[in-house]
């Protein structure tokens, strides 16, 4: 992504990368993170994750996921992009978390920082699982303790797949109290 040069409202060349406000007109411009969203969707204890086709991380393992459209709804972005990239459609959950990452590792998208909301899911119907070879390679299911380590975005998809192992873990349950001492009879 590009940082903008010019002011979106006069055309006026910007003092400097955002933020920054337009000395000829005072619009304020910005460089808000985008809102992203993802689904760990699950079937018979497996998580299904998505080979990528495309850059930035082709070849890399990646939760489905994507930006969300103006005024979409994280939960509807995560079931609309497994349904585009997979051809499943899912039941959203949860909120598993939320992680704050750049897109891109370098070139002119190394600065889009993006927030990423990430939501349990679970797979509807029998439909069965296709690619859209535009967007995905291969689709693989995944054990809890099989998930494998080449992912796409490292600075969160690591963290994401920790939180939903930890996720699938029973909470600890709480000790027992000590027993007290009877009272004593005088």
């Amino acid at each position: 992504m590009a940082l903008p040069r010019f002011c979106s409202n006069c055309a006026a060349p910007l003092p400097s990368p955002p933020p920054v406000t337009c000395r000829s007109c005072d619009t304020s411009h910005w460089l808000d993170a985008k809102p992203c969203a993802g689904a760990l969707v699950t079937c018979h204890g497996k998580l299904m994750l998505v080979r990528r086709a495309f850059a930035p991380w082709r070849g890399a393992w990646d939760i489905p996921g994507g930006f969300c459209g103006p005024r979409e709804h994280p939960a509807d972005a995560a079931a609309r992009e497994v349904r585009e990239e997979t051809g499943l459609t899912v039941r959203v959950g949860g909120v598993l978390g939320m992680w704050i990452d750049t897109y891109a590792p370098e070139g002119p998208e190394a600065d889009k920082v993006t927030l990423n909301i990430y939501f349990h899911a679970v797979a509807e119907g029998a439909a069965e699982a296709r690619t859209d070879p535009n967007e995905v390679a291969e689709i693989g299911w995944f054990a809890p303790d099989e998930l494998p380590t080449e992912v796409a975005f490292p600075g969160h998809i690591p963290a994401v797949l920790r939180a939903w192992r930890e996720s699938l873990e029973p909470p600890p349950r709480a000790a027992a109290p000590a027993p007290r001492p009877a009272p004593s009879r005088k």
